[in-house]
């Protein structure tokens, strides 16, 4: 199996480290080296940087010099994979945040020459997203119709040029017994070791 460059984005805000999604990060990360992967960690609850606030700065700003290890470690990544819990209906303010920060033009997109298309600066990656919820997963798929995670593939990572995208959903994260929770992080190791 030919190993990968990963880059795994922890889109967990909370800085204490002890959610769920720290555990599947991990589980991933474990499983990915043990195969001969090589994965850097970007943990967005441990980097410092200020919310965009105008067109003018999303375009012709630069990215704070403490998102500059992140920005490296996608550009050289093969692969992406994106770790979060569901917020309200959608992905934390501060992941997105991160994501305005990082994928800006000139990094993720640039204008065409014709100045109507835009180039998918991030094209030959891949990603897999992977969502914690308190709700049934189905429930968010069929009756929510994912629609947040369905803009974050269609709208963010493919509009760069990162596709295909494969999905997990994790429902019920609140009421998970133990082993429950052990089967999905078995689950995290072996997609790790796939390097998926």
């Amino acid at each position: 199996m030919e190993t990968k460059q990963i880059a795994l984005i922890q889109g967990h805000p909370d800085p204490a480290g002890n959610r769920f999604c720290h555990a599947l990060a991990a589980a991933y990360i474990k499983g990915a080296q043990a195969a001969g992967h090589n994965v850097q960690l970007i943990d967005i609850a441990h980097i410092q940087f200020p919310i965009l606030r105008t067109y003018a700065d999303f375009y012709e700003g630069v990215a704070p010099e403490s998102l500059q290890q992140a920005r490296q470690a996608i550009q050289s990544a093969q692969h992406l994979v994106v770790i979060y819990p569901l917020w309200l209906g959608s992905m934390p303010a501060y992941l997105k945040a991160f994501i305005e920060q990082v994928f800006r033009p000139g990094f993720a997109i640039d204008k065409g020459t014709d100045g109507l298309r835009w180039k998918k600066l991030l094209a030959g990656k891949t990603a897999h997203i992977v969502v914690t919820m308190g709700m049934p997963a189905i429930i968010f798929r069929w009756y929510y119709l994912a629609h947040s995670l369905k803009s974050l593939e269609r709208n963010i990572l493919q509009f760069c040029g990162i596709k295909p995208t494969q999905e997990t959903l994790i429902g019920r994260v609140d009421s998970m017994d133990d082993s429950k929770r052990e089967q999905w992080l078995a689950e995290m190791e072996l997609l790790g070791r796939s390097g998926k």
